[in-house]
């Protein structure tokens, strides 16, 4: 990219190589092209960034202020400890484009390299700076939505304050967004994080919304709280928390704002995880019982199946998949079995092979969840393979399925000044649907 000369030949040397910075440059000789003073004293500090790396944002705030397009292209190519703060929300609706936002019409090539650049908060930010950076960000974040790519999801500590980022593996990105909240970190479900506060009440918090709901808790002994799973009514925005706290199974329906525990039947073992397949919800039993939860009554209809496995584990997951139902069977962090219900011979099928799909687990000595993925070489993940999260670890362990043998390990970038706390998989585009005319 060319930049139209300014007594800044020295400014275009030091920042030639760096895409971000040359289009802050060509941005800032736009929107100040009759302020000739405020232009050479931020391309000066801007030197002074590159060069020495220990200058005040403070002044550099200043002469940006009011222009949001100009502090995202800053924030682009800074340290996270050097960004400019934006304010949390902007007025888009309504608003008239003026002049600044007008000369800040970027091509879609430049926009692409800005945006794939910024932090989680600042895609927010993005959309309210001119007409075409609208257009370009309504786009790219229909597809950041739809994008099958799993994304790990971290809650963490850092100067005694607690915040949520989103980490890519194949990118070896962080996304980071700070948010006000309370409370303890249980699960990420249907695009929600599901927090527990104190025993008092959940909250689930939607980031790429910045949606909240608060849930009255009935819910005993959350302190051995295992698994939640969030559900929405197929036809309306009602929805329904599924909690396993111990032995309990609570359910929490919105439609009637209350709570249900469902009874136990000791003979069949405790539940431990659940899942939405077909619009129905399913939970299984540490004895490997599957069963079908009715939302129009507290009763579980278990299944007849043949070849259950002769097990008595805590550590079994429910596993939706391309609409097949898996149950994964853990030994301690890596897989011990995997089996496929045969819905049409009501059967119990192990695999010796996961194929072309790719196994996703959170494992936690006190809770524990898994997912799936099929085609994951498209997401820059590898087939008939495991790809393992242990609680405050900073890296993910890679098992192949066919010998369950640790194939590599590999490092999570983290955010400066975080600790690593609770570490989940997230794929953003899941969004569990139920029926309530399929169970009676």
């Amino acid at each position: 990219m060319k930049i139209p000369q300014r007594n800044n030949k020295s400014s275009s040397r030091v920042l030639r190589y760096d895409p971000y910075a040359l289009a802050f440059l060509k941005a800032i000789q736009v929107t100040f092209k009759d302020k000739k003073e405020n232009h050479n004293e931020i391309v000066k500090l801007l030197k002074d960034f590159k060069a020495r790396g220990n200058s005040s944002t403070k002044r550099m705030k200043e002469l940006l202020k009011g222009h949001t397009n100009l502090i995202l292209l800053f924030n682009t190519f800074m340290p996270k400890e050097r960004r400019i703060t934006l304010s949390s929300q902007l007025e888009t609706k309504g608003r008239k484009v003026n002049k600044v936002e007008e000369n800040c019409e970027l091509p879609c090539d430049v926009l692409d390299i800005i945006i794939k650049k910024l932090d989680f908060d600042d895609l927010f930010q993005f959309a309210g700076v001119s007409r075409n950076w609208r257009a370009f960000h309504k786009i790219y974040w229909t597809n950041f939505l739809a994008s099958q790519k799993p994304l790990i999801s971290q809650f963490s500590m850092g100067c005694l304050k607690r915040f949520f980022s989103f980490i890519s593996i194949p990118e070896q990105k962080v996304y980071c967004f700070k948010m006000k909240y309370s409370g303890s970190y249980v699960m990420f479900s249907s695009g929600y994080f599901i927090m527990m506060r104190g025993g008092h009440s959940f909250m689930l918090i939607n980031p790429f919304t910045r949606t909240m709901k608060v849930i009255p808790s009935e819910v005993k002994g959350y302190l051995t709280l295992k698994c939640a799973l969030l559900a929405f009514d197929k036809c309306s925005e009602e929805f329904v928390l599924v909690v396993l706290c111990g032995s309990h199974l609570n359910v929490y329906q919105s439609r009637n704002c209350g709570w249900v525990i469902y009874p136990i039947r000791e003979n069949l073992g405790r539940i431990v995880d659940a899942v939405v397949l077909h619009n129905i919800i399913y939970v299984i039993t540490n004895r490997a019982k599957i069963g079908v939860l009715n939302l129009n009554s507290s009763n579980i209809k278990y299944l007849k199946l043949k070849s259950t496995p002769n097990v008595i584990a805590s550590n079994l997951n429910l596993v939706n998949c391309d609409e097949q139902l898996l149950v994964v069977d853990f030994k301690s962090k890596s897989i011990k079995n995997v089996y496929k219900i045969d819905f049409s011979t009501m059967n119990y099928v192990k695999l010796e092979t996961l194929g072309d799909i790719a196994l996703f687990h959170a494992w936690n000595p006190f809770k524990s969840k898994c997912y799936a993925l099929s085609n994951p070489n498209r997401w820059g993940y590898e087939s008939n393979s495991m790809y393992v999260l242990n609680k405050d670890s900073t890296i993910c362990s890679v098992y192949t399925m066919d010998d369950k043998k640790l194939q590599k390990c590999i490092t999570l970038p983290a955010p400066s000044g975080t600790s690593f706390s609770e570490l989940d998989w997230c794929f953003r585009h899941l969004r569990y649907e139920v029926d309530y005319s399929l169970v009676e």
